[in-house]
């Protein structure tokens, strides 16, 4: 199995159908804080950012929870896979109903699937988590987000050169304090994110990483310019680094994209609105 034994990956499979609940009032200065960092218009009492729920319910761990990646440990409620890198790759949102402000909510969320596949670089796992919200009674958001666990032992990665043709779309070129605020609204302690030594000679990256779940936001708001979402499904297909420009394009009316300096299409995601 790709160097990964039958009997581990049949623990991991048995923590399918594993649930947890948080509940959390959801206060508008998170909010607010998360609408910031994602530049999006802080005055969320008047219109709340596209993916709001993701402000809130947060992975609160101490420090002595805390694994050498900056994630919390594994085991807990995520199954205890011993391939060392973690990565969100995707996640599929259906916005059922708008969240209230200042009131109790409850977040469910179940291992949905474990599944073992081989990549270029070796085995790999992946495991879905499905995340629900509701509110006085009744659903507000459905979500279903993929993690991918993988070796260390990967080729390290060249910093992508700039394509002679910049292609059209709008310019995002985060900075070292976006990526900082971003961290610290969605409380993510990864440290690919901030921690340049450990970005590129423990994981290989040739620098600091962007977010997938920062690059996903913003995808998210740039599409619903054109009207409120009902659903938002993002893949991640190559990883995005601190520096260098980003573009955003529209591709028809139902799929927005980030493409690197490099022309590599790195982010898609496929919207539906209401």
């Amino acid at each position: 199995m790709s160097g990964i034994d039958e009997a581990e990956m049949q623990a991991w499979r048995d923590s399918v159908g594993r649930i947890a609940t948080r509940r959390q009032r959801l206060d508008i200065e998170s909010l607010r804080r998360f609408a910031l960092a994602i530049d999006a218009d802080a005055e969320v009492e008047r219109v709340q950012p596209v993916l709001a729920h993701w402000a809130w319910f947060l992975d609160a761990v101490p420090d002595a929870e805390l694994g050498e990646d900056g994630h919390p440990r594994r085991g807990a409620f995520l199954p205890a896979i011993s391939l060392p890198r973690r990565m969100f790759v995707a996640t599929r949102i259906r916005m059922l109903a708008p969240l209230e402000l200042d009131r109790d909510a409850e977040m469910t969320l179940r291992i949905a699937d474990v599944q073992h596949k081989r990549g270029r670089s070796g085995g790999l796992v992946f495991v879905e988590v499905e995340r629900v919200i509701a509110q006085n009674g009744g659903t507000r958001v459905e979500e279903r987000q993929s993690l991918v666990y993988r070796p260390m032992d990967v080729v390290r990665l060249a910093l992508p050169a700039p394509a002679n043709d910049a292609g059209d779309g709008e310019v995002w070129r985060p900075g070292a304090a976006n990526l900082f605020r971003f961290s610290a609204a969605t409380f993510n302690g990864h440290r690919v994110h901030y921690d340049h030594p450990y970005a590129t000679e423990v994981e290989g990256y040739p620098a600091v990483v962007v977010h997938g779940t920062f690059a996903a936001a913003k995808l998210a708001q740039f599409a619903a310019r054109r009207g409120p979402l009902s659903s938002f499904a993002f893949r991640a297909q190559a990883p995005l680094f601190l520096g260098q420009p980003i573009r955003i394009c529209a591709v028809g009316e139902d799929e927005v994209r980030m493409v690197r300096a490099d022309g590599a299409v790195s982010t898609i995601a496929r919207v539906t609105y209401r």
